[in-house]
């Protein structure tokens, strides 16, 4: 095995080795203790300590340097790989080594290690963990506990689960369980273990059987050549700009290799994931990257596929493209803070969530999820339309009929996943009784500009969700009925009556957003702003190519705020953005009302893009953390 390295933005972490009770010799006891200490040095700690008191000494020591620490039971026998990947941790956060064991008194929940309190758990203690140094006054008042973790847990920690997988781990007690355990462990290749571990381990049907099959063998090309994960990144973004350009020339040789290029494009995209699990090089900058260049390589198909099919003559491509990117942006929109009200619901269960339709259909979600690789386990992967099933679906498509026809089908299979998971995941929302946007800076994430911080905000209205949602349908109805030709552009008076209804959003601002749906808050507040922008772009005859671009844009700027959220990374400038929504939709107003729509979304367009563009450098070279 070729020598482990600790990478990523982690402090050099300190380690300690517990006592624990076993029957081996002192001979063997000390070879164990001297293994296990070459082990955890090779994870990165700086030192390891034991004794009686090693614990206290050591988180002190860790407190006082800010560093993390790595505590590792005396019998323990483990891959190295495993420590290793405790103490790399891709967020930084405290993370707990779990053994599968369906007696056991843990459970994993979507990565969460929970006590098991009402019957058998999931997992079992595996022998070790990594405290981040967040968490290190929390150990600290538990450090004397024999039941270490179990303490934690109930003083409120969420440690992430660290599964074996093809690895192996055991805590021994006497000599026959330590040869064994020895055997066990030389039995494995823990360098292709490793790299079979870099692939996500429940990933969606596409991906699974028609990349991970064969990427691995991608992602170690890609660390001989010592190539970074960011800049496999950036390689994705060419593939995928190379394929919007073929889309865009229409012709069927074009269409053909642009959909085979973003097919290539998204197994980069994987393999970059794949190649920070591998080398354990993680970085804020670079899952933020990621996730950027997600989202602006399928808006670049998009784009591609729609003026390739205008090209050749084929209406109603720009208007598909623009329902494709608002709907697949509103959807993100509800698949983050859902991930985030659930994290808050596992972290901070409420007594009174249990029974009802909502604690039933997370009954039984758990349920298929845990029936790996069955029809409705993929069933169920498949219908919310995963990233992997929409590459695949807009490349097959491009190659076999034209661009319009692969926007369409994206566009109604979108639909069908979005009813899906906004009908299931409310229901199961409403059961939990949490609230996830009250916990953060809910103007930063409303995404509220001076207009509602200083002015509207102050009205102090109830019901933040309700306006929310009122401004999103007042501005579908008003694209619905531009549509239907019931308006006749340029219809002004009626534009400036949408602005004052969705500005109307603003006004329950500072309202406490703790509802069991308020997480649904900065979603309705994108779909109201995209739909008001279509709404002004087909009042004003405004090229919808214009009307894509703005939304585009707008995009990055809402994928940057919910990204840096994500992948822990700075707040930095993109905290208070002087517009907002508000101010964005305002400036589209007065153009509307100087006859000049078109003018007016390419300057805002060049604003939120310059904006975007300067505090993403500037933040990222004084304080973003790299790859």
């Amino acid at each position: 095995m070729p020598p482990l390295e600790a990478h990523g933005d982690f402090p050099v972490t300190l380690a300690v080795l517990t006592g624990a009770g076993h029957t081996l010799d002192p001979a063997e006891s000390a070879r164990l203790a001297e293994e296990l200490t070459g082990a955890l040095r090779a994870a990165g700690a700086s030192a390891v300590e034991t004794g009686p008191a090693a614990l206290t000494r050591v988180v002190e020591r860790a407190r006082q340097s800010h560093e993390g620490v790595l505590i590792s039971a005396g019998n323990l026998v483990a891959h190295p790989a495993l420590l290793w990947m405790l103490a790399t941790e891709p967020a930084g956060r405290t993370t707990v080594l779990v053994v599968p064991d369906p007696d056991g008194d843990l459970r994993d929940d979507r990565g969460k290690v929970l006590s098991a309190t009402d019957g058998p758990g999931t997992v079992r203690y595996g022998g070790a963990m990594w405290v981040a140094p967040a968490d290190l006054p929390l150990l600290a008042t538990v450090a004397d506990r024999p039941d270490l973790l179990p303490a934690l847990l109930e003083a409120g920690l969420v440690p992430v689960a660290t599964p074996l997988r093809l690895l192996r781990a055991e805590l021994v007690h006497d000599t026959a369980e330590l040869t064994r355990a020895r055997a066990e462990v030389a039995a494995v290749d823990e360098d292709k273990a490793r790299l079979r571990m870099a692939v996500k381990e429940k990933d969606d049907f596409f991906t699974t059987y028609a990349v991970s099959t064969w990427s691995p063998l991608v992602t170690k090309l890609s660390a001989r050549l010592r190539l970074t994960p960011s800049g496999v990144t950036a390689i994705s973004v060419l593939f995928a700009v190379a394929a919007a350009l073929a889309f865009w020339q229409a012709s069927r040789p074009a269409l053909i290799a642009g959909g085979i290029l973003l097919y290539l494009g998204f197994v980069l995209d994987c393999v970059d994931g794949q190649l920070a699990r591998y080398t354990r090089r993680f970085g804020a900058f670079g899952g933020w990257l990621d996730t950027m260049a997600d989202r602006a390589k399928e808006y670049a198909a998009y784009a591609g596929l729609a003026a390739g099919a205008e090209r050749v003559g084929l209406p109603y491509a720009w208007p598909l493209a623009i329902t494709a990117i608002v709907l697949q942006t509103v959807r993100h929109m509800t698949d983050a803070w859902y991930g985030a009200l659930h994290d808050e619901a596992a972290a901070h269960p409420r007594p009174q969530a249990a029974g009802g339709v909502g604690a039933r259909l997370s009954a039984a979600s758990t349920r298929v999820q845990g029936d790996t690789g069955s029809v409705a386990y993929w069933l169920k992967r498949i219908v919310v339309f995963p990233i992997g099933e929409r590459w695949a679906l807009l490349s097959v498509l491009a190659i076999f009929t034209d661009g319009r026809v692969a926007l369409a089908a994206t566009v109604a299979c979108g639909l069908v996943a979005f009813a899906y998971t906004l009908g299931l995941r409310s229901l199961r929302a409403l059961s939990m009784r949490v609230g996830v946007l009250d916990k953060l800076d809910t103007a930063r994430f409303r995404d509220d500009g001076f207009l509602v911080r200083r002015v509207l905000g102050r009205a102090g209205l109830p019901a933040p969700l309700a306006l929310a949602a009122l401004a999103a349908v007042a501005a579908f109805a008003l694209v619905a009925t531009l549509l239907a030709g019931w308006l006749e552009p340029p219809a002004k008076i009626a534009v400036v009556v949408l602005i004052v209804v969705v500005l109307g959003a603003g006004l329950p601002a500072r309202a406490r957003h703790g509802g069991p749906l308020d997480w649904l808050i900065p979603a309705a507040l994108r779909a109201a702003e995209f739909l008001t922008v279509v709404a002004v772009g087909i009042a004003g005859s405004v090229p919808t190519p214009v009307t894509f671009l703005l939304i585009f844009v707008l995009t990055l700027h809402h994928y940057d705020l919910v990204a840096r959220m994500e992948k822990g990374a700075p707040t930095g400038r993109a905290t208070g953005d002087l517009l907002g929504w508000d101010g964005r939709i305002v400036l589209l107003a007065v153009a509307t009302l100087g006859g000049f729509p078109a003018d007016g979304m390419v300057v805002v367009a060049v604003v939120v893009g310059a904006t975007f563009l300067f505090n993403t450098i500037a933040d990222w070279r004084t304080g973003g953390p790299r790859p």
